[in-house]
């Protein structure tokens, strides 16, 4: 059974960001401190994960992003990659009655065929059994790239210029941005990555370019509902500007 988040830090004015994203870095770090394999390290990172989407729907957030698995995560050890694909598995089977009773709509974003047919079904049934809820969002990017997410939109508009069937001199951000993975989501307000790293990885290049960008140095495995609290918190005090004054 869930308890209650800790989410005393966002102070009751606080303007919640409407769409968050993060970068969930720092399994392999958090299990090489404490002398364990680096599946420890993700199984961690997967309590992680229910303990920061819980926290994101008691605080309103109508969005949110994780970043589970990109397409360059293929270059990683076999072994590995099993243990990864066994946890998707596993969070899937026992999270998802939790996600329909909490209303929540769950999205994915990247090419996840390309995982083993066992998995595709699973979050196509996944997907199936949120698609009529009527709640927060919760975007999953798996085998996700947001160089190849452009390229793809580019391929796309370019063979409808070829065929007529659009003006290239009618092509804007607009159409771009209702080609992306997350058309339906809020625009991005809040980019988080954990771990100390400060770079965004390929990840929602093109939806983070006005976001804010927090980098802290927790390791995904500790990061939790009050980590989130205080993320928000921080958001609530940036002055957005968009290229004004």
């Amino acid at each position: 059974m869930s308890t209650a988040p800790n989410l005393t830090a966002v102070p009751a004015t606080a303007t919640i960001p409407r769409h968050i994203a993060i970068i969930m870095d720092g399994n392999g770090r958090w299990a090489k401190q404490r002398f364990l394999p680096r599946v420890a390290g993700h199984k961690a990172g997967v309590e992680a994960v229910r303990k920061v989407t819980r926290a994101a729907r008691a605080l309103g957030v109508e969005a949110l992003t994780l970043y589970a698995f990109s397409s360059e995560n293929w270059r990683r050890p076999e072994e590995e990659i099993g243990d990864l694909m066994g946890l998707l598995r596993l969070f899937i089977r026992s999270d998802l009655d939790e996600l329909v009773r909490e209303n929540v709509r769950l999205r994915i974003i990247g090419d996840y065929r390309r995982f083993a047919p066992d998995i595709v079904n699973l979050v196509d049934d996944a997907v199936a059994r949120t698609a009529s809820n009527t709640g927060p969002l919760l975007a999953i990017a798996l085998n996700y790239g947001a160089q190849a997410e452009l390229a793809a939109i580019a391929r796309r508009l370019a063979e409808h210029a070829v065929a007529g069937e659009v003006d290239p001199a009618a092509i804007d951000a607009d159409m771009i941005e209702q080609a992306l993975d997350t058309a339906a989501l809020p625009p991005l307000d809040l980019m988080i990555r954990t771990s100390g790293e400060q770079r965004l990885s390929n990840f929602l290049l093109w939806q983070a370019a006005y976001a804010e960008l927090l980098f802290v140095d927790t390791l995904w495995p500790d990061f939790d509902a009050a980590a989130l609290a205080a993320a928000v918190a921080a958001f609530g005090q940036r002055q957005r500007r968009y290229g004004g004054l």
